[in-house]
């Protein structure tokens, strides 16, 4: 007669307060991230120039954590092909925000980047073969509503390029976060982090000879601490999940749009839309129920 498992030890709650501050915190990051981004944007800087630059510095803080816990043994891989798959979804992920931030008001452009997860549970089917239930497709289905009452659907805004490329960027941080379950069951997160930024700064620098600009000082400050923002709200989200489960932080997630608003609000004297907070809540709501219908999922003995 088989044992009954073994009851799985509860975190300390001060351990699950620890992981939605750090959450919270990486949202804050992020959401300054993609602030500066809008910035560099309307002082002219390219968008491949400023990908070189989000992760150039990136690996400041991804460096030293890395010596600081696992050492650079941890880097050693035999795996480069699915680094490299991952490396290009998620790119393009990161290029399609930031073309998305740099054509919208940040405040519409961060609560697009929403809908990442209803394309996720979309793509897990034909990607990993997953069996998606009728409520979770009922949740992507809600989820899309709260879409298109963002993008108010007429003609003219559906064919906005901000619009587009927020979708783009939107899939795209799908398809990273479908490629990074499928290669986290062999790769580290440290790992994982440490060759995307790589591939990013190399896919930035590649672009240098089709039309940098040199920045002045306060743009190339700018340009430094939008890295570095980048590399620490990445580790932030690393420790969040390590401290506390996933399904405790994650809803955290949607809290960048209260910091993309505050940061509008003080550099571009910008308030978010009526329809873009009422859109952001469907489909924060309907991302919330697949998580946790995903947990629900995974919770259940399997024959």
């Amino acid at each position: 007669m088989a044992s009954p498992p073994r009851p799985v030890p509860e975190r300390p709650a001060s351990k699950i307060g620890l992981g939605v501050m750090l959450r919270v915190a990486a949202m804050a990051c992020m959401a300054g991230l993609f602030g500066l981004v809008k910035v560099a944007s309307e002082r002219g800087v390219p968008i491949f120039e400023t990908l070189f630059f989000r992760n150039a510095f990136a690996f400041i803080p991804i460096a030293i954590y890395i010596l600081r816990t696992s050492g650079f043994g941890v880097l050693r891989t035999s795996r480069p092909g699915a680094h490299a798959a991952r490396a290009m979804v998620g790119l393009t992920g990161m290029i399609g925000g930031f073309m998305a931030v740099s054509h919208l008001p940040l405040t519409e452009a961060t609560a697009l980047s929403f809908s990442a997860p209803l394309f996720m549970t979309a793509l897990s089917v034909p990607l990993l073969k997953e069996a998606v239930g009728p409520h979770r497709w009922a949740a992507v289905a809600v989820g899309f509503v709260g879409v298109l009452i963002m993008i108010r659907p007429d003609p003219a805004n559906m064919a906005n390029i901000g619009v587009i490329f927020a979708l783009i960027g939107a899939v795209g941080s799908a398809g990273a976060m479908i490629t990074i379950r499928q290669i986290s069951m062999t790769e580290p997160g440290p790992r994982i982090v440490f060759y995307f930024t790589l591939a990013g700064a190399v896919a930035g620098l590649a672009s240098l000879p089709f039309g940098w600009v040199m920045p002045d000082r306060e743009t190339f400050l700018l340009l430094v601490v939008m890295g570095l923002l980048g590399g620490v709200g990445q580790l932030l989200l690393t420790e969040a999940i390590r401290v506390a489960p996933v399904t405790v932080v994650a809803p955290f997630d949607y809290t960048q749009l209260i910091w993309a608003s505050l940061f509008a609000f003080i550099v571009w004297d910008e308030l978010p839309r009526p329809l873009t907070l009422v859109g952001a809540a469907v489909v924060a709501a309907s991302g919330i129920y697949i998580l946790y219908r995903e947990t629900i999922r995974r919770r259940e003995p399997r024959p």
